[in-house]
């Protein structure tokens, strides 16, 4: 039952179920696949012949089979032999992030993104004649009919709790978790599922004798702070679901978006390499224009086949999600600390990002540069209609060298920044 109090603050934590296996099975579904990925053994990972493919996403199925996230393909495979892998599309998932937003941003303007598949919403001044409830179930059920992928839906307070709620039971559910229900529903809970504590600080919990998160939370503050310093209190104000950190819809999605690639062959030559560069370029900026950010800096690595690693980087007069003024900087970069001995690896990022809604252009764009935005946004939508090969570079034709590639790099700030 939900308990909170008029005047109190009603924060949503919205979470995707597995969401690149989810955005993955979505969109298949919608493009006319019979086999709904999440309802079998699937997982979402890199190329199974590659040497770093690992699992990113895993099916309910499969988690029975006892995969993990992060494990290697070839193990999961052993676990499951009838095992379907996917190769990730981060394109779209960015998309499918956006897309979520934007169907959160009807009921509040106060949204905060915490990462690629979650965020934080303030209902606050939405309630009106709902119940926090009501319109937690709203945007379950909306979120599952109109885009096509269930989330987990947690209610309380604050954002810690909130989060917490969200952790309870899944798929597809709503939680509550407001303070008089902290005693029952998050102090029985062990210790290592509160927020913050990871693997190195439970054995430490475990050594004071604190197993459990209500334990922690009776528990001395100045004890606590006598061996863990300031994290200590923190540690304490968490199990005590004491938060009282902003949504803040202001901030940057990520501090940083980028793409890196592990070459199937070695790369000796300024052509290869620059055209994993565009390669590379190409998907991350498309992510940047997802997530409606612009970038000021751009930073190249590469890792030699003795695996030597190298990188430079350079901030722009005027922040751009434009592929090619990123590309032709990251050719720079490279060109500038490339001795063209052999490479095995090559990595883009962007950084000093901001919203493209609230930045400041520069006096010297002219109509070229709008011109070329334009049709950047033509291509994308290509893409993400018709597949990410309808529309490529004719210098990637023949080359051997797959027009979009690389993982994924999005570094998002935590909630203890917030703090």
């Amino acid at each position: 039952m939900e308990t909170y109090k008029s005047g109190n603050r009603i924060i949503l934590h919205i979470d995707v179920n597995s969401a690149f296996l989810s955005w993955e099975a979505t969109y298949r579904l919608q493009h006319g696949a019979s086999l709904d990925l999440r309802e079998v053994p699937s997982v979402v990972g890199g190329n199974e012949e590659s040497r770093h493919g690992i699992v990113l996403a895993k099916s309910i199925p499969a988690k029975k089979y006892g995969i993990q996230t992060g494990e290697v393909l070839w193990q999961a495979r052993n676990k499951c032999p009838n095992l379907i892998i996917v190769p990730p599309d981060y394109s779209l998932y960015m998309k499918c992030s956006t897309a979520l937003t934007d169907l959160l941003y009807e009921y509040s303007p106060l949204l905060e993104r915490y990462s690629i598949d979650e965020c934080f919403l303030d209902i606050t001044e939405s309630l009106r004649e709902k119940s926090p409830l009501d319109i937690a179930r709203e945007i379950s059920n909306k979120v599952k009919s109109v885009l096509g992928f269930t989330v987990n839906i947690g209610i309380s307070v604050n954002k810690l709790l909130a989060k917490m709620a969200s952790d309870f039971e899944k798929p597809d559910k709503v939680h509550t978790l407001f303070p008089d229900e902290v005693p029952k529903k998050l102090w029985p809970l062990p210790v290592r599922d509160l927020f913050m504590v990871g693997r190195r600080t439970a054995p430490k919990l475990y050594r004071l004798n604190i197993f459990s998160i209500g334990q922690l939370a009776h528990a001395d503050p100045e004890f606590l702070t006598a061996h863990f310093k300031s994290f200590g209190n923190l540690l304490w104000r968490y199990a005590n679901g004491i938060d009282n950190s902003p949504v803040n819809p202001f901030s940057a999605v990520a501090k940083g978006i980028g793409n890196s690639t592990t070459t199937p062959f070695n790369v000796d030559t300024e052509r290869e390499a620059l055209l994993f560069l565009l390669s590379l370029v190409e998907t991350a900026s498309s992510r940047l224009r997802s997530a409606r950010l612009l970038a000021q800096v751009v930073s190249v690595s590469i890792r030699k086949t003795d695996l030597s690693f190298f990188s430079h980087q350079r901030k722009l007069l005027t922040p751009t999600d434009n592929t090619e003024v990123l590309f032709k900087t990251a050719r720079a970069l490279f060109r500038e600390f490339w001795d063209g001995t052999p490479l095995r690896h090559l990595g883009v990022a962007f950084s000093s990002l901001c919203n493209d809604r609230f930045c400041q252009t520069s006096i010297f764009e002219d109509e070229r540069i709008y011109k070329k935005k334009s049709l950047d946004s033509s291509i994308d939508a290509i893409r993400l209609n018709h597949g990410n090969t309808s529309v490529v570079r004719g210098s990637f034709i023949n080359s051997g060298i797959p027009p979009l590639t690389g993982g994924i790099i999005d570094d998002y700030p935590g909630m203890r920044s917030q703090l």
